[in-house]
């Protein structure tokens, strides 16, 4: 059974709550059926970590402005590289396996953003998982929890649902080839190019 904590936080990510929604300890101890005590400790954490922040008296779903956003694409970037390195390294066949079946598999999901944006935090992972190094998936963990706070997905723009795929392939094919140099740099224009599509979207929101 998920503690209060993961629950909630799972509903974040998920986007049953977004940012700027009001969390409501009885309303949240009533829909997870769980007591107000554990509620109000684990909104108590997520306020910590920043994924939640006051507005008077409520605890709302924190949101990113543009300058968080650079810096945590900055930082993501570096780190992400960094596990795509190691995984070149490190990685078992059966590891590179399952990221390369990840990659046809998710071919299924292309047109439906949100699916593959499931599809793509889940390859994301293996990555860091493959990378062998227990400190740096604990630091991309937080990276990628932060991530939740993006209200849409740069997934759902025109087309980028196949140039990420194709992205991924390319990451996929060297840490294969054991050649961390090229996994670090498909990786970093992998993050790039989300980053350069998630400034479009703002753009785009802010003509409307």
């Amino acid at each position: 059974m998920k503690d209060a904590y993961s629950l909630i936080l799972a509903a974040i990510e998920s986007g049953t709550y977004r940012p700027g929604d009001r969390l409501v300890e009885s309303e949240l101890a009533e829909r997870f059926g769980v007591s107000r005590t554990p509620v109000r400790e684990a909104l108590q954490r997520l306020e910590t970590q920043q994924m939640l922040v006051r507005d008077g008296r409520s605890l709302i779903v924190a949101s990113l402005d543009h300058n968080q956003l650079a810096e945590l694409y900055t930082v993501r970037a570096e780190l992400e590289a960094l596990a795509a390195r190691l995984a070149a390294r490190h990685a078992t066949p059966e590891e590179v396996r399952v990221l390369a079946q990840m990659v046809a598999d998710d071919q299924r999901a292309v047109g439906d953003p949100e699916a593959l944006a499931r599809a793509n935090k889940r390859f994301h992972h293996q990555i860091h998982l493959a990378s062998h190094n227990r400190y740096l998936v604990q630091q991309l963990d937080l990276v990628h929890r932060t991530m939740a706070l993006m209200a849409k997905t740069s997934l759902a723009a025109e087309g980028r649902s196949e140039t990420a795929l194709a992205e991924h392939k390319r990451i996929v094919d060297a840490i294969a080839a054991g050649d961390g140099t090229a996994a670090d740099k498909a990786l970093r224009q992998h993050i790039s190019m989300a980053w350069e599509t998630r400034l479009k979207l703002e753009a785009a929101i802010d003509r409307d």
